[in-house]
C-alpha cells in the first residue's frame, strides 16, 4: 500500500535553516555586485550563466515535494525500482512479468502488416502490435471512399473490415495469442469499432474478454486541438469515450480505456506548460466523464493511462516538466477528486523526459542520434530507463529501418550498462536549479488548468476555440524563433556551410516497409474490400445497421454492443461511422485564424 502523505507548509522540516537562507542571499547580492559584474564587464557580455542556491528553494520540503520513489507524491517516479532491461514500449527486452505492446508500426494491406509483425518476430522484437491505421480508417471512411483515394495504407494498415482485423493477428497466435499479449490501437474516433473487431477476434477464438489486455488511444480531445482525426463534434464524441470506460470497466478490467497524449499537442506547437495543463484539463474531462455516468473514481481511473508529454532540446526543463507532471496528477485525484486507491494517484505513462519527435531534423539525420541520447540521459535522470527515442531516422519517411533500430538498442543498453544511469532513481531530487524549475512550470500549469476550469472545462475551451488559439500562437512563435535565428538548430538554421558534412549510415538490410507493397496496397484493398461487400449477408449488415441507428438515439444507451454486432455482420467501419454521422453529425474546424 502506498501511503498518502498530506501536504501543506508545516507537513515537514524544511530541508534548508532559515536563518542560513538570509545570509545566502546577502552573500548572493555581493557576488552578484561584485565578482561577476566585474567578470561580464571583463568579456563585455550583459548577461551571465545562472546559478542557483539554496535561496531559490527556501521553502523546500522533501516529503512534500519529492517523496520516496512509489510513493505520494510520486515526483521521483510511479515505480519504487526499476525492472532491469526494461524500458517502456517498443520491443524491449521482456522482464518482470510485464505484457507490453511493441513499437507502433503498421502498413499497406492487413497482408503486409502481419508479415511486418511475422519479419520482426524473427529479429527477436517481441510484444503485441501497437497498431498504425492509415488516414481513412482514422476519420472513419472505407478504403473505396473518394476522400480515401491516394491514402489508402499510406501511414498506416488499412482497415475496413474484421477481415482485415483477422488477417493482422495471424502474426499473433499460439504462445503470443490475445490473452498473452497487449495490442494497442493508435485511433480515436472510430476507437469503438476497433475496439469491438478486437473483441469479435477474441471470441472467435474462445477467448474472454475479460483477459484482453491494451491500450486504445481514444483521446478525441485532442484531436480537435491538435491531430485533427475527428469525426463527431465534441458533446458526442465524449459520449462515445464513455461508452468505451463503462463497458471496460464491466467487461474488459485489464483494458486501458484512454491513452491521454500530451505529445500531439507538444507536436502542434504547445509549451511545456501548455502540454501540461491542456492534457490535464482534457484528463480531469474523462475523469468526470466516468463519474457521470455512475462510476467510482478508484473503479476505473487506474484504467487511464497517458502516452507522454512530447519533448524538447531543453534538457533541465524537460526534466523538471516529468517529475511536475506525477507530482499534479497525483494531486489531481487525490485532493480534487477524492481518490482512495493509491494507483489512481499514478500517472500511467510509457516514457519519461525526452527530446520528441518534433526535435529531430531531416538536415543531418544521423545527428538526431545524438539528440536522441540525450533525451534517452534526461529519461534517466527524469524516473526513467534510458529511453533513447525517437530513431534517428524519424523524419525520413514512415517506419524505421533496422539499422535504426539497432542504433537505438545500442545506445539505451550503453547508458544502462556502460553508463549506469539507471542505477539510482531522480538523482536530481534537491537540485536548486532543477526544483526551482520544478516548481516553475507546475505553477504555470496550474494557472492553466484553472483558466479552462473558469471556462467549464476542457470541452469548452475546445468550443470556443481556446486551446487551438494558444498553441497557434506559441507555434508562431517557435517557427519565428528558428527563422530569426534566436533558436538554433544544428544543421537547419546554423552551421550549414560547404565545409560541414552530411555523415549517413549503410543499408545492410531492407527496409521492413516493402516500398512495393506500400505502392501496390491501395488497389489490393479495393479489390478485397468488394469481395467482402459481395460474400457478406447485406441484409443482415443493413439490420445491424438500422439497430445502431436506433441506439446511438438513445444518449443512454451504450453503443458497443451494437457496433459489435454490426462489426460481426462485416459491416465495414465507413457504414458503421456513416450511421453515427447521421445521428450526430460532424464537427467543423475551428479557424484560429478567424
Amino acid at each position: 500500500m502506498i501511503e498518502f502523505i498530506p501536504t501543506g507548509p508545516f507537513s515537514e522540516v524544511k530541508m534548508f535553516r532559515q536563518d542560513r537562507i538570509g545570509q545566502v542571499e546577502r552573500r548572493r547580492k555581493q557576488w552578484q555586485e561584485g565578482t561577476l559584474k566585474r567578470s561580464l564587464e571583463r568579456f563585455g557580455v550583459k548577461e551571465g550563466r545562472r546559478f542557483y542556491t539554496p535561496a531559490d528553494v527556501k521553502h523546500f520540503d522533501f516529503l512534500e515535494k519529492v517523496g520516496f520513489p512509489g510513493g505520494y507524491p510520486f515526483t521521483a517516479d510511479i515505480y519504487p525500482s526499476s525492472v532491469p532491461g526494461v524500458s517502456g514500449a517498443g520491443y524491449a527486452v521482456s522482464g518482470g512479468g510485464l505484457v507490453r505492446a511493441g513499437d507502433y508500426s503498421g502498413y499497406g494491406t492487413a497482408e503486409d502488416t502481419r508479415d511486418f509483425y511475422q519479419y520482426m518476430a524473427r529479429h527477436h522484437r517481441v510484444g503485441g502490435p501497437n497498431i498504425a491505421f492509415d488516414l481513412p480508417t482514422q476519420c472513419g471512411y472505407d478504403s473505396d471512399h473518394p476522400m480515401a483515394r491516394g491514402e489508402v495504407g499510406k501511414v498506416g494498415v488499412a482497415v475496413d473490415t474484421l477481415r482485415d482485423f483477422e488477417v493482422i493477428y495471424e502474426a499473433f497466435a499460439g504462445d503470443d495469442d490475445l490473452d498473452r499479449i497487449a495490442s494497442n490501437f493508435t485511433i480515436n474516433a472510430p476507437c469503438n469499432v476497433i475496439l469491438a473487431m478486437y473483441i469479435a477476434l477474441a471470441q472467435q477464438r474462445g477467448i474472454a474478454i475479460h483477459k484482453l489486455r491494451g491500450t486504445p488511444q481514444n483521446d478525441i480531445l485532442k484531436e480537435f486541438v491538435a491531430r485533427g482525426t475527428y469525426i463527431f463534434p465534441p458533446q458526442p464524441s465524449m459520449r462515445m469515450i464513455r461508452d468505451t470506460i463503462t463497458y471496460c470497466t464491466e467487461h474488459m478490467p485489464l483494458m486501458n480505456t484512454v491513452s491521454i497524449c500530451g505529445y500531439h499537442l507538444r507536436e502542434a506547437g504547445a509549451t511545456g506548460a501548455q502540454v501540461l495543463g491542456f492534457t490535464f484539463s482534457n484528463a480531469i474531462s474523462y475523469v468526470k466523464l466516468g463519474i457521470d455516468a455512475g462510476l467510482d473514481v478508484d473503479a476505473f481511473v487506474p484504467r487511464l493511462s497517458f502516452l507522454n508529454f512530447g519533448g524538447s532540446m531543453h534538457f533541465f526543463a524537460e526534466i523538471a516538466l516529468h517529475r511536475a507532471s506525477r507530482r499534479m496528477w497525483a494531486k489531481i485525484m487525490g485532493e480534487r477528486f477524492g481518490a482512495k486507491n493509491p494507483r489512481s494517484w499514478i500517472l500511467r505513462a510509457n516514457t519519461r523526459a525526452g527530446i520528441g519527435n518534433v526535435s529531430t531534423t531531416l538536415q543531418r539525420p544521423l545527428s538526431n542520434l545524438t539528440r536522441s541520447v540525450i533525451g534517452g540521459v534526461a529519461s534517466a535522470l527524469s524516473g526513467g530507463g534510458g529511453d533513447v527515442r525517437p530513431r534517428y531516422d524519424e523524419p525520413l519517411g514512415l517506419g524505421h529501418s533496422v539499422e535504426a533500430y539497432q542504433l537505438q538498442a545500442d545506445a539505451r543498453r550503453i547508458l544502462e550498462y556502460e553508463c549506469k544511469l539507471n542505477e539510482v532513481i531522480d538523482p536530481l531530487a534537491g537540485s536548486y536549479y532543477v526544483e526551482t524549475l520544478t516548481d516553475q512550470i507546475e505553477e504555470e500549469a496550474w494557472e492553466i488548468i484553472h483558466r479552462i476550469d473558469a471556462m467549464g472545462g476542457a470541452v469548452a475551451a475546445i468550443e470556443n476555440g481556446h486551446m487551438q488559439r494558444e498553441i497557434a500562437r506559441s507555434a508562431y512563435e517557435y517557427q519565428r524563433q528558428i527563422e530569426t535565428g534566436e533558436r538554433v538548430i544544428v544543421g537547419v538554421n546554423r552551421f550549414t556551410g560547404e565545409q560541414e558534412l552530411e555523415v549517413l549510415t549503410s543499408r545492410l538490410v531492407e527496409h521492413p516497409y516493402d516500398p512495393k507493397k506500400r505502392a501496390e496496397a491501395e488497389e489490393k484493398q479495393l479489390r478485397k474490400l468488394a469481395q467482402v461487400k459481395r460474400e457478406r449477408d447485406n441484409g443482415q449488415v443493413k439490420a445491424s445497421l438500422r439497430r445502431l441507428n436506433e441506439e446511438a438515439k438513445d444518449e443512454k444507451a451504450n453503443l458497443i454492443p451494437p457496433i459489435l454486432a454490426a462489426v460481426k455482420a462485416d459491416a465495414t467501419i465507413g457504414e458503421i461511422c456513416d450511421v453515427l454521422r447521421g445521428v450526430f453529425g460532424e464537427y467543423q474546424a475551428y479557424d484560429v485564424a478567424a
